[in-house]
């Protein structure tokens, strides 16, 4: 009997890559996209429910007469605050008020696109084996882009 020719690891890697992942939106606390000067914003990463995400394991992909599944899992973030700032590459996917872990301020009022930019990485198994480390990073493109208003409070004294 033969044995049937066995996927390379390059070969998996690009499957990898290939697969349908969700594109992760930007959330913000306080919520509504609006927020004021100087008050401290949180943001997070939503992932939605179409498409694959962190935590997500793939439907079988058929590579040559192998079986390979996907387990996916976040490789870092990158939020666009739209005011020329960003937080650079984190591996926090964020949070509401009062526990997020990315959180800027804006100096100045105005509508800022933000986004947020995400890599995957993970694990890999073939036929139902042990999973093994992917050692390669889907780099998502095109993520969606909110409008995030900014806004100055201002105070008054009134008599009652």
């Amino acid at each position: 009997m033969v044995t049937p020719p066995t996927p390379t690891f390059g070969q998996v890697q690009q499957a990898f890559r290939e697969l349908p992942f969700a594109q992760p939106k930007v959330l913000v606390d306080p919520p509504g996209y609006k927020t004021l000067i100087r008050l401290p914003t949180y943001f997070r990463a939503e992932w939605p429910s179409k498409g694959l995400g962190p935590g997500d394991v793939s439907e079988p992909v058929q590579l040559l007469s192998w079986s390979v599944e996907f387990r996916v899992d976040s490789a870092g973030y990158w939020y666009d605050y739209g005011d020329g700032e960003s937080s650079k590459w984190v591996a926090s996917a964020g949070g509401e008020y009062p526990d997020g872990d990315v959180i800027h301020s804006y100096e100045d009022i105005g509508t800022y696109d933000i986004k947020v930019d995400a890599k995957l990485a993970g694990e890999f198994r073939v036929n139902g084996g042990a999973w093994q480390d992917i050692n390669t990073v889907a780099d998502l493109q095109d993520e969606p882009v909110a409008e995030l208003e900014v806004l100055q409070a201002r105070n008054r004294l009134v008599q009652e």
